[in-house]
């Protein structure tokens, strides 16, 4: 298909991405069952494969257009950003279903929960030691990542840099200590409603955190490749607002469940 056009918008060329996604996530999920019922990850670990080789592909291809081929106009950025928009609104309702939860359960603990909240028997985390801890390291991070828009947005290609690398540093760090702290657990998720609505809400935060992060290293990636520039950066400004919801959402996991909910 020919780049040029009477036209502000992006038509896409034939893609094999889409179908080669479908059937990595259909692998994926099928190895799950798989290793649930003959504990066999072998699938599963096939389709995760397939899943990364087509992200690379997809997003190398994405990139292609935007920097190099000039296809992402004014309105095709728009529309990005919308669609990014809109996105993170579905994160936030998809969010407030575990706090919902979390609030039904506590505020009304049932008789079987002993009518108390947190639940008899479950020693609860102290708010005040590692979930502190991430909390400061998420904070700092929100800095470090406006430090490197501001950086870019001055032409400063070192901060932008340092800001990046920064923050992907506090990211990893981030998930090591969850990490640590879920293994330090004296509760699993089986632990009555607790256990659930704390591993899912945290578990899935976890997640978030490290798809943030691995959004951020491709940025690093290419800031260092120089596919940025001043007014041309929405991959890198995409990136900035997940991470500053990831950031907004670990402060109400933090006051309601880590310190509140305790």
């Amino acid at each position: 298909m020919s780049t040029h056009s009477n036209h502000p918008f992006h038509l896409v060329d034939y893609s094999p991405w889409p179908l080669t996604g479908a059937i990595g996530a259909l692998t994926m999920v099928s190895g799950l069952v798989k290793w649930f019922h003959q504990y066999d990850n072998s699938l599963f670990i096939l389709g995760n494969l397939i899943t990364l080789l087509t992200m690379y592909q997809w997003w190398r291809d994405i990139s292609r257009e935007g920097t190099f081929q000039g296809l992402h106009t004014f309105n095709v950025t728009l529309g990005l950003r919308w669609g990014m928009i809109l996105f993170i609104i579905s994160e936030i309702f998809f969010f407030i279903s575990f706090f919902w939860a979390f609030f039904h359960s506590s505020l009304s603990p049932t008789i079987e929960l002993g009518s108390s909240w947190p639940p008899m028997g479950v020693l609860i985390f102290n708010p005040f030691q590692v979930p502190l801890l991430n909390t400061a390291i998420l904070l700092t991070s929100g800095v470090t990542v406006t430090w490197a828009h501001h950086g870019l947005m001055e032409n400063n290609h070192s901060q932008s840099t340092q800001g990046l690398f920064f923050t992907i540093l506090l990211g990893i760090y981030f998930t090591i200590l969850q990490g640590y702290e879920y293994m330090e657990a004296s509760f699993s998720i089986a632990d009555a409603v607790y256990g659930s609505t704390f591993f899912m809400a945290t578990g899935f935060h976890g997640l978030h955190v490290l798809i943030g992060t691995t959004f951020l290293l491709v940025c690093l990636i290419r800031h260092l490749k120089n596919h940025f520039s001043k007014n041309h950066h929405f991959g890198f400004e995409a990136a900035a607002w997940y991470w500053h919801f990831v950031d907004v959402v670990w402060l109400f996991l933090y006051v309601s469940i880590y310190w509140w909910g305790s």
